[in-house]
């Protein structure tokens, strides 16, 4: 059995999730709650950088992050399945690349107010952070992704994560000015069942 640490609201840990199911892999990880912030939690000696997911294989061997963990999971599944081999490989990655950068600014605007004393705030640090999720959100909305299939790719995987996560922590302010992605993950959400599974209760 595979051991998935990660955390209900980690989007990361939700991309590598929803990629276990779409691939058919999800009865054979078990995810296993971590507490970054608990300097006792195992997740620091699994992963030194203390981050999740990390992922344990049988034989103790800890992968991480999100994107080593999908290309394992992509590997385990035959390979070619969420991560198409040739030239069609690269626009996918890119596609993931762009949508992790929007999770790791939204993630960092969080953090900023979630660590930091209101009187704090770096006014000029979160708008640095802004610009990064709106000028990736305005280039997803002009070239939006095509709709999934039954198995989507990685790209179309960390995009909807990145879509939710923006819900959950921006109250869904990105809808109004996008409403391209708005019917994409909307479409996403009806046609892969694993991304209203993982979300956030």
């Amino acid at each position: 059995m595979l051991i998935l640490r990660s955390s209900p609201f980690s989007p990361f840990g939700r991309k590598v999730q929803i990629a276990a199911n779409v691939l058919g892999l999800g009865d054979q990880i078990e995810v296993v709650a971590a507490d970054t912030a608990d300097p006792r939690d195992s997740i620091r000696r699994q992963n030194p950088l203390g981050k999740i997911p990390a992922l344990v294989l049988e034989n103790g061997q800890v992968l991480y992050d999100s994107r080593v963990i999908t290309d394992y999971l992509d590997h385990l599944a035959g390979g070619g399945r969420i991560i198409p081999t040739g030239e069609a490989r690269y626009a996918v990655l890119v596609m993931q690349a762009l949508a992790d950068g929007i999770l790791d600014a939204a993630l960092l605007a969080v953090y900023e107010k979630r660590w930091r004393e209101p009187d704090m705030h770096a006014p000029k640090w979160l708008a640095h952070q802004g610009g990064k999720m709106e000028r990736g959100l305005a280039v997803l909305e002009e070239t939006t992704p095509a709709a999934p299939g039954a198995i989507p790719d990685v790209g179309q995987i960390a995009v909807a994560c990145a879509l939710g996560y923006l819900d959950l922590r921006f109250e869904g302010e990105w809808r109004s000015q996008h409403p391209r992605l708005v019917e994409w993950l909307d479409d996403f959400s009806v046609k892969i069942p694993a991304f209203a599974a993982t979300r956030p209760a």
